[in-house]
């Protein structure tokens, strides 16, 4: 018997929790949206937000900002990166990588990546050695993370400084060790398909004073630097504050106040996103014709997506997979074709960087399907998902034979 199509949305969200709509009320009420417009005796949402965040990664010191992009091109600009430099990073990846690094002028010099969707470490080494590039802009895409102890060797001996994106790994650890952590800043996402849902924002985290004072003046804090909950003192801008431009790129106070409670309940979401990613996977990895990237023992990763390949498939017979799934009510993203779709696009449709010759990364993205997991699908809702992914697999085999 057919199994019933699946019918819900793989773009809806859980709702923000009532205690977020409350505060935003609440500030809504106050008037008082912007960062820098604080009553005597009062607290801004987003001081407390930044103290909470930077509590909860575990960093020195954490500022908001109005999106992930802005955290990239703002952590870049504050680290040294400066028009026509070079700037390594991954060559999968999604376009505001690449993106914040063109912003500033520089040139992203594009790493390969492995069977398992992350950086290639051997052509890491071998780039870094031969690029010149002073920098790396790591991307745990899709939320799996390198070797960091391997790649943070590398970058030392190297004299790489890293600069993490963690917009798909806000809460994974490597070895005990939360990503953003590892390198000079963390750079994270709050837009609405991320770990936390604010439409857009994000934060920038390190443990790095003078680094954070550059970074906070850049955001455009104007002289308002000792407004920040969790921002380096007085004595860290004494200079810098006449030397870094004004971007304009600060969080306001009611992204803010629906973020708190998000973030108090992070980690009960982070559990209930491994427990549809485990789900699905328990499914997908059973069939012959799929593979999943390994998942290494020192990696806790947080399951908002996932990830299969299914090698060897040529062009038309991808595109006949994603039209058969989509039928059934399953929204998959390949990311093997020719021309961008929607957010998934690959380095050649990047021509604001260099064309650059990228064998590896082209043979595993030509297989290689994507698919959200909302936390509004049930467990059962995964099991039916899965099942229909491998109701298509087996007829595209029997086909192929």
């Amino acid at each position: 018997m057919a199994r019933a199509a699946f019918t819900g949305s793989f773009t809806q969200q859980a709702p923000i929790p009532e205690a977020g709509i409350a505060a935003a009320l609440d500030v809504m009420r106050s008037g008082r949206l912007h960062r820098y417009n604080i009553a005597p005796g009062e607290t801004p949402e987003v001081v407390a937000l930044e103290r909470a965040y930077a509590d909860w990664q575990g960093a020195a010191f954490c500022l908001a900002l109005a999106s992930g992009g802005q955290a990239m091109q703002i952590a870049l600009r504050a680290a040294g990166v400066t028009p026509g430099d070079k700037v390594l990073t991954n060559a999968f990846t999604l376009a505001p990588v690449p993106g914040a690094i063109a912003a500033l002028g520089a040139e992203p010099v594009l790493v390969e990546i492995t069977g398992d969707l992350v950086i290639d470490l051997a052509d890491l080494a071998a780039k870094a050695q031969h690029s010149g590039a002073r920098h790396l802009l790591l991307s745990n895409m899709r939320g799996h993370l390198a070797d960091m102890d391997r790649l943070m060797q590398i970058a030392r001996a190297a004299g790489l400084t890293v600069i993490e994106d963690c917009a798909h790994t806000m809460g994974a650890r490597w070895n005990g060790q939360r990503s953003g952590n590892f390198g000079l800043a963390g750079c994270f996402s709050t837009q609405t398909y991320k770990h936390m849902n604010s439409g857009e924002g994000g934060f920038l985290t390190s443990d790095d004073a003078a680094f954070m004072a550059r970074a906070t003046m850049l955001s455009g804090s104007y002289m308002h630097y000792a407004h920040h909950g969790a921002g380096p003192g007085a004595e860290a801008y004494r200079d810098i504050r006449f030397e870094m431009p004004n971007l304009s790129a600060r969080m306001d106070n009611l992204r803010a106040a629906i973020l708190r409670p998000q973030l108090a309940g992070l980690d009960d979401a982070i559990i209930q996103w491994n427990a549809r990613y485990d789900r699905v996977a328990a499914h997908l990895s059973g069939h012959p014709a799929l593979r999943l990237p390994k998942r290494p023992v020192a990696e806790a990763y947080v399951g908002s997506s996932i990830q299969f390949f299914v090698p060897g498939l040529p062009d038309d017979m991808a595109r006949a997979f994603l039209e058969a799934t989509a039928a059934l009510g399953v929204d998959l993203k390949w990311f093997g074709a020719a021309e961008p779709v929607g957010f998934t696009s690959s380095h050649q449709s990047w021509r604001y960087a260099p064309a650059q010759n990228l064998p590896g990364t082209d043979r595993i993205l030509a297989g290689l399907f994507d698919m959200r997991l909302p936390l509004t699908f049930s467990l059962e809702e995964c099991d039916l998902i899965a099942a229909h992914i491998l109701d298509v697999a087996a007829d595209l085999s029997r086909a192929a034979a």
